[in-house]
Formats: structure tokens, sequence, C-alpha cells
């Protein structure tokens, strides 16, 4: 061959390994950007040309789908989708997808790994693709009486219930809600609903997920863990034996008294009596005698100043650290700069519940393919333990009495144990606005504890004197409580 043709050769050869290269690059190195490109359609036309799986909830479905015009087939539809929206999220052919929708969108568009055999099989037999389901913990009584209890209250708040034994999300409400059928197709009045929906045009912010995404101080409700703190730390022992509280009680380095709200007997009370009259006094002082290491190593256990993965995300729950004796004595009351989710609060009632064991809460039971065969199962998981089997048992009977004797009798069942705690948490600068009403409880069977429920309300039109953990957050609990008890009967 002589060298003009060697030349001509030898440039071709790199042309074609360059093209080698070149589509080797694109079909491996950018085949996840290209497929996300919002500008490449042709994904997304696949993702709506098939029905999504189902979302499930006592063996049932409250998710759908129906059919629409245009290049996408497909657009995914809600039941009840208000009172679900904390537990799906959305999936929407113009705004994405969050929540259980997107974690799990792999399996519910059929598209996951663990599906491929599957597929393939589909693909030679000319089978129609189709999602899997994703199988939920959740029960649909408990929701329900979350739902309408909240929106009975007409203001803002949330619900988080746990089966305590296992960490399974039982409930999981937020009002005001939203629909998601309203926003899941592509369509201008989808876009309207969009645009109402965002926190600019709707200051109440339906599309917030209140029991896993907002942070409210839980007031009082926050003692059980000082209580436990104490317990843990042998500070007190014995739940009906004197405390060393004076009355009044003024706050280390500080010129300021701790008060009491009202004429409770607070003056060297004991655990049980301190907890049934929610005695600021006792618990501030607690908290400032333990000082801050102690009372922050105490939160952490039962979840504080870390997210949980439920699997959506849940906002850390504060208690802060480097905070001095005053500092940490408001913080163990609730207040100066503790803040914590629904969630977080359902799981310190349900540790307690639980004998001192705090189980990782999930609301997702199991991944099944399209065939309704497991692909994946959620097996329960211990995820510390803030209390030993003995303290929480100590804790337990004074959470008792607080229902029985002191301020959370509207939680009270029949035939049914129920332990609480209420709180009215401070909110606003000077305490101006309106406060959080919480309860925190669990009940007890025969057979056990089923649930351990938390209940926060933010009601801005309420009469301030009319607000109060025991009188508009008990009655949710309680009713949520029942609804648990009853569908196990």
């Amino acid at each position: 061959m002589n060298k003009p043709l060697r030349r001509i050769a030898l440039f071709c050869g790199l042309l074609i390994l360059t093209l080698l290269i070149r589509d080797n690059w694109l079909q491996y190195a950018q085949a996840d950007s290209l497929r996300e490109d919002p500008k490449n359609r042709r994904v997304a036309i696949a993702r709506y040309a098939t029905p999504r799986g189902d979302i499930i909830v006592d063996g049932k479905a409250i998710t759908g789908h129906a059919t629409t015009k245009g290049d996408f087939k497909y657009k995914r539809t809600y039941k009840d989708g208000a009172m679900w929206a904390p537990v799906t999220g959305f999936v929407s052919q113009a705004y994405g997808a969050n929540q259980l929708e997107s974690i799990e969108d792999g399996i519910l568009t059929g598209n996951d790994d663990r599906l491929f055999f599957r597929n393939t099989l589909d693909m030679i037999t000319g089978k129609a693709k189709e999602g899997g389901n994703v199988v939920t913990t959740l029960n649909g009584a408990a929701q329900k009486a979350a739902y309408d209890g909240l929106k009975a209250q007409g203001g803002k708040g949330a619900v988080a219930a746990i089966e305590p034994s296992t960490g399974k999300i039982l409930a999981l409400a937020s009002f005001p809600s939203y629909d998601p059928s309203t926003i899941a197709g592509g369509s201008t009045a989808d876009e309207e609903a969009w645009k109402k929906l965002q926190k600019k045009a709707n200051p109440d912010d339906p599309m917030l997920n209140r029991a896993l995404r907002e942070v409210y101080p839980p007031g009082s409700t926050f003692k059980v863990v000082t209580a436990a703190a104490a317990l843990e730390n042998g500070l007190y022992t014995d739940p009906d034996g004197k405390t060393d509280t004076p009355l009044p009680w003024t706050m280390p380095g500080t010129t300021t008294v701790l008060k009491n709200d009202g004429n409770i007997p607070c003056k060297n009370a004991t655990l049980r009596v301190a907890l049934q009259w929610s005695c600021n006094t006792v618990f501030g002082k607690i908290g400032s005698d333990l000082e801050n290491e102690k009372m922050l190593e105490q939160a952490k256990k039962f979840g504080f100043n870390e997210e949980q993965f439920t699997p959506v995300r849940t906002s850390a729950s504060v208690f802060s650290d480097d905070m001095n004796k005053s500092q940490t004595a408001l913080s163990s009351i609730g207040q100066f700069n503790t803040a914590t989710s629904p969630l977080q609060m359902a799981m310190v009632a349900s540790a307690v519940a639980n004998d001192g064991e705090l189980m990782k809460p999930y609301m997702v039971d199991e991944l099944q393919a399209p065939n309704v065969d497991p692909v994946e199962k959620t097996e329960p998981e211990p995820m510390s333990r803030p209390l030993s089997a003995k303290n929480a048992q100590i804790l337990q009977s004074m959470m008792e009495t607080v229902v029985s004797e002191g301020t959370g009798k509207n939680a009270q069942i029949d035939g049914v144990t129920v332990g609480g705690k209420t709180g009215t948490a401070q909110h606003g600068v000077g305490n101006s606005k309106n406060p959080y009403a919480w309860f925190i409880s669990y009940a007890k069977t025969d057979e056990g504890s089923p649930v351990a429920v938390a209940v926060v309300i933010e009601d801005d039109n309420a009469v301030r004197e009319d607000i109060s953990g025991g009188g508009l957050a008990a009655p949710i609990a309680k009713s949520v409580m029942e609804a648990v008890i009853n569908s196990k009967r």
C-alpha cells in the first residue's frame, strides 16, 4: 500500500475510533444526564405511557390513574387525596414528584432495576409494561380520625401515630392539605391549581407536610424527655418522692423567676405530681441541675438533632448544645431553642410505651412487583434505648396519672389505659402570638400498646385563653387511638 493510501486508511480508522468512543460516551457516561434532561420528552412520554402502580393502605389502593389527551397517555389520580397527601406526596406531568411518589418512583413506574427480569419476560411475551405497588404501614381508620379531627378544629396542625413495638407509622395527617389529583396533569387547570397552592399565593402553605417537615416548640410535652433524663441519670428515682424544688425558683445566673401556670402544687412536688400538673419549676430545675450535656444526651437518644427517613425525610428536631443553666432550664420545659416535629414527639411517647426501646419509624411495609410478588420487605429495627425498662414503666405510671387525674383527662378511653402529656407552647416574640396546643399519648390494652400519638394545633383565630393541649389536641389523639384499637378487634 502506498503512502497516501496508508494515510487515508489511518485517518478513516481514527474517525471510526472517534465515533465509537463518542457513541460509548453518550450511551454510558452521559446516559443518566441525557435521560434526566428536561428537554428530553421521550423519557417523559415513556414515563406516562403506562399506568403507575399503586400506593396501598389496608390492602386497598388509595391511588389510581386516568387517561389524558396529548403525548402523555396517563396521569395519576388519588382517593381522598387531601387526607393522604402527607403520605403519598404528588406526581405531576408538569411539576415532577415528591415524597413516596418520588422515592419509590422506580417501583411505581416499573423501571426499578429489581424488575429487570420481569420486564424482559414481558417484552418477550409482548405483555404491556406495568408498575409495581408500594404497600404502606398506614391504618386507614386512624388516618381518617386524625384528618377529620384536624379539619374540625379549622386551624393548622398535624398528627403522627406510631405502633410502639415495631415503629410502623399508622397515621400521618397535616392540615390544611391539598388534593394531588388537581396538579397531576399538564393542563391550564393544573397550572392554575399549582399556583394557588404555593406559599406566596396561599400563606397557609397547604403543601407543607407539617407532620414531618415543620418543627414547633413542644412546650410541656418535652417534660417527658426531662423526666426521663432525671430517672436515667439518677437525679430522682422515686416518682412519689419529693423533689428539691423551692417556690419561687429563680433561674441560675439571672433574677428571673420561672413561673408556673396557675395556682398548682409545685413546691417540692414529686415527679408524678409535677407531670400531672405540668410544673415548670420542677422540670426547669431538673434541666438546670443536670445541665446541658446530660439533657442533650437524653434528647439525642429519643432522636433529636438528626433527620429521620421514613423513607420520606423528616426535619431534624432541635435541642441545643452550649447552653448555660438558665437556658437549659427553659429548653427542658420545651421552650427557648427547643423545636420538634410531630413525628419526633410520637417517637418519644412510643419509646416510653415500648418499655424504653425506640423503634425506627417507617411507613413502607413492602414493595411489590406488578404481579404482587414481594420485591423488598421492611423489617422492624431498634433505633435506640432512651430508658431502661424499669424507668420506662415508672414514666408510664406518671403519664397515666396525667390522663386519669391531671391535665389530660380528655384522652380517657373506657376500658383502656392511656398515658399522656399536654403542652401549650409559647409562640412569637415575647409570646405575642397564640400558643401551640400539644398532646402526646399512648394506649395500652391487654395485648400491649398498639399506638402512640402526637398532635399539635396552631390556631391563630382561637381565643388565647381557650388554647390548651388538653382542650384542643387531646380529643384528636383520643379518636386516633380509638380507631387503632377498634381496627384490631
